[in-house]
């Protein structure tokens, strides 16, 4: 089976890949379990010498690597540029910080000696979404690896061109060969994949279907989990906002990467004496951005991934319509171009309300006040993230332990930093990553216990 990578601006091939066959697998996971047996016992100095490298080889080819997110998946080239940078700061955080995570934990007991030590566990496979093609890789793999694990990588189909340079950065980096390898296979193969004894965990960025999926295939075979699924996060504005400041981060918050973003900003939840004050002014805001050839650097708008999330968007815009929203700028596609949209009068109900939205729409949701604005951001299967905005900073310090998402950012988009623990609950998923917590994930805590 031949898969191709389509550039969805302009519907030209960007590059070929063939799959792999059953026994081309079986020998990419031996070779895995094999190499995990000398890059576990390799020193964690050692270790991070060659993550401070794929840092650098990174920076270096930035151009290169940036030029490839936006041809085989649409971003703008200055964003395909920050999410580069952005996997090399999360090399050179976990080569800074992973002696002092995996370090033993001595703990009083009644014996002589006692401590938790952090083992390997073996090969972690990763199967990754194209939305952010290079930084979801990375997120897991910086960790996975520093840890003493190998990692495997399943990337989506359309983003083949950059999970080939994404191995490359590894062995220009100089990592051991088989310590981090890619597998160009169709989902047919996956469980084939899991269930074999090599694999000691998956992690899963995705939807909500293929999560479930993973997830009882790892269970048959009981291997640990991470998923991060969905999202449909709420952006709360109090009527003591800093109105023109807070719509700056709101139009970031939804409009970056095209709103391709499981964090991105998509219930603008407001309280009523802010709301038309706030609808106005974003909508002006929306009109001036600039959508064009993503290559191209004043772009801030390309196309969506696939035609297939145009048209789904599309649906649920007019479905939305036809339950009472107002269109109030926008919802105009042209295959897998979709004008930035917002609709007003968005209620419970409406899938502009009730699903993800994956693409530029924002939804305009009136609240009676605060207390409300945080129910309505309750009333969802999702629990990734919440922003408020306001003035009064201890006040919103005192919601944030009624709210069941996995973030709450106050004055700030809802964002993802190697220094803070990411994930969250519902049906967005579960478990960490990044920082300590996402090193942890797929570490063996093992218990040494030494009587006198």
């Amino acid at each position: 089976m031949e898969f191709k990578s389509i550039n969805p601006f302009n519907n030209q091939i960007v590059g070929t890949y063939q799959t792999l066959t059953p026994s081309e697998v079986t020998s990419i996971l031996d070779k895995s379990k094999m190499s995990f047996r000398s890059w576990s016992k390799t020193p964690v100095e050692d270790r991070a010498k060659l993550m401070a490298k794929a840092a650098l080889v990174l920076k270096d080819n930035v151009e290169d690597y940036a030029r490839m997110i936006t041809l085989e998946m649409g971003k703008p080239i200055s964003e395909s540029r920050s999410e580069i940078n952005k996997c090399a700061w999360v090399c050179n955080y976990y080569a800074d910080n992973a002696a002092f995570f995996l370090a033993e934990e001595q703990i009083n007991t009644d014996g002589l000696m006692s401590y938790v030590r952090h083992d390997p566990i073996g090969t972690v496979l990763a199967i990754m979404p194209w939305n952010f093609p290079y930084w979801q890789v990375f997120r897991y793999a910086a960790p996975t690896l520093m840890a003493g694990n190998t990692g495997l990588l399943k990337h989506a189909a359309n983003v083949f061109g950059c999970a080939t340079q994404i191995e490359d950065v590894f062995r220009k980096a100089g990592f051991p060969d088989g310590v981090f390898q890619n597998i160009i296979v169709d989902h047919d193969q996956t469980e084939a994949i899991i269930s074999h004894e090599a694999i000691k965990a998956v992690t899963l960025t995705g939807s909500e279907r293929a999560g479930s999926a993973v997830a009882q295939i790892a269970g048959r075979n009981l291997k640990k989990t991470v998923l991060e699924l969905g999202g449909n996060n709420a952006f709360i504005v109090w009527k003591d906002a800093d109105i023109d400041k807070t719509i700056q981060t709101a139009l970031t918050a939804r409009m970056l990467n095209c709103g391709q973003s499981c964090i991105a900003a998509k219930r603008f939840i407001l309280v009523e004496e802010i709301y038309d004050q706030f609808v106005e002014k974003f909508v002006a805001a929306i009109g001036k951005l600039k959508s064009g050839d993503p290559l191209n650097e004043q772009t801030q708008v390309g196309p969506l991934a696939r035609k297939d999330l145009a048209d789904n968007l599309n649906d649920q815009i007019k479905q939305s319509i036809n339950l009472g929203a107002n269109l109030l700028v926008g919802g105009d596609q042209a295959g897998c171009y979709f004008t930035p949209t917002v609709l007003g009068n968005v209620k419970p109900g409406m899938p502009a309300f009730d699903e993800e939205t994956f693409g530029p729409l924002a939804a305009m949701i009136k609240a009676k006040d605060e207390s409300e604005a945080f129910d309505l951001s309750e009333n969802s299967k999702y629990g990734l993230g919440v922003t408020v905005c306001t003035t009064d900073i201890e006040k919103a310090k005192s919601f944030a332990g009624s709210v069941s998402d996995g973030a709450y950012f106050i004055n700030e988009l809802v964002k993802s930093d190697p220094r803070l623990p990411f994930g969250g609950t519902k049906l967005s998923g579960y478990g960490r990553e990044l920082a300590k917590d996402g090193m942890m994930e797929f570490i063996n805590r093992k218990t040494v216990f030494v009587k006198s």
